[in-house]
């Protein structure tokens, strides 16, 4: 089903991740390594450099053979590895980018989460993200969110729509944080932010 749905996730959101993407850079010349958590059926493959070095950390097995897909379509080194963000399978320093796209709602432990894309950076790596977030405090979205909290993470595979994941990220010490905000045309999840954290 997830993989029905790619095609709609690229008009949604295809010209910011080619932008954000583009900016990933290796160390010495060398193509980069990227670290993607959750990367389901592989779809930023098509928006990394060719050559790069594709560390993804997907736990569902079933996603894997869309992934090496992916890769093999792309020109992309995979190194596929079953883990969880909460704890990494990456050496520290070992990423010139992490990449996180529509993850962090359902991960069990976002702090945890983003101390360990923040280890798993060399100095000056960066954390790139595409996530749907909470609406703004008192408003009426914010409310319904709230009150659907539940069953839309039964039906979302654990999503949570009114998660501040915004501030997490601004708190998790990161050096730098850029972010931008807009909205995607989505009901519930319509709040997005998209941006790069620096360690």
């Amino acid at each position: 089903m997830l993989a029905n749905g790619d095609d709609a996730q690229h008009r949604l959101y295809g010209h910011r991740k080619r932008a954000l993407f583009a900016e990933i850079d290796g160390r010495g010349g060398h193509p980069p390594t990227v670290v993607e958590i959750g990367a389901g059926t592989g779809l930023n493959a098509r928006y990394l450099l060719p050559g790069a070095a594709w560390i993804v950390v997907e736990p569902n097995v079933h996603f894997h053979d869309h992934i090496r897909a992916e890769a093999e379509a792309h020109g992309l080194d995979l190194d596929l590895r079953v883990g969880t963000s909460e704890n990494l399978p990456v050496a520290d320093g070992e990423a010139d980018a992490v990449v996180s796209t529509l993850v962090l709602c359902s991960v069990g432990d976002v702090r945890r989460s983003l101390a360990e894309a923040r280890r798993a950076l060399r100095p000056g790596g960066r954390f790139m993200f595409v996530e749907h977030v909470a609406a703004p405090a008192g408003s009426s979205l914010r409310r319904v969110q709230r009150l659907l909290r539940r069953p839309w993470g039964w039906v979302a595979d654990g999503c949570r729509p009114d998660q501040d994941t915004e501030l997490l990220i601004e708190a998790a010490g990161f050096s730098d944080v850029w972010i931008e905000r807009f909205d995607a045309d989505l009901g519930l999840v319509a709040p997005h932010v998209a941006g790069v954290a620096t360690r």
